[in-house]
């Protein structure tokens, strides 16, 4: 395996950790990891972020479902809403220039970085 393989591993199970002990979306850790360490675009890593985190996310809800820390009676509605939300984002980020995706990225990073800080 090559270093970068490795890397992307580790970044992996770090993200998965991360949101499973932490709350926050992979996606935090997965797309700077990918643009700074992978060397990727902006619009890849986001993408390649995306694809990453369904079965993360799939593995954490169940585990805290199990545990009974699930709002159900949203959650469908929740779901839907989100997967609509998810296409209109995807589209967004094709179509906006590479240098504005990753400042606004970089902004929300600083402002969930904050929020998670006042916690």
């Amino acid at each position: 395996m090559l270093l970068t393989d490795v890397l992307l591993v580790l970044t992996g199970f770090f993200a998965g950790a991360a949101s499973g002990v932490l709350g926050v979306g992979g996606g935090l850790i997965f797309v700077p990891a990918l643009t700074l360490g992978a060397g990727l675009g902006q619009t890849t890593a986001q993408g390649t972020s995306l694809a990453a985190i369904v079965p993360t996310s799939l593995v954490g809800a169940l585990t805290a479902d199990r545990e009974g820390n699930v709002l159900r009676s949203g959650l469908v509605l929740m779901a839907i809403l989100g997967a609509v939300g998810a296409v209109a984002g995807a589209v967004l980020a094709l179509v906006l220039p590479t240098a504005v995706l990753t400042r606004v990225f970089g902004a929300f990073l600083i402002v969930s970085a904050w929020r998670l800080w006042r916690r």
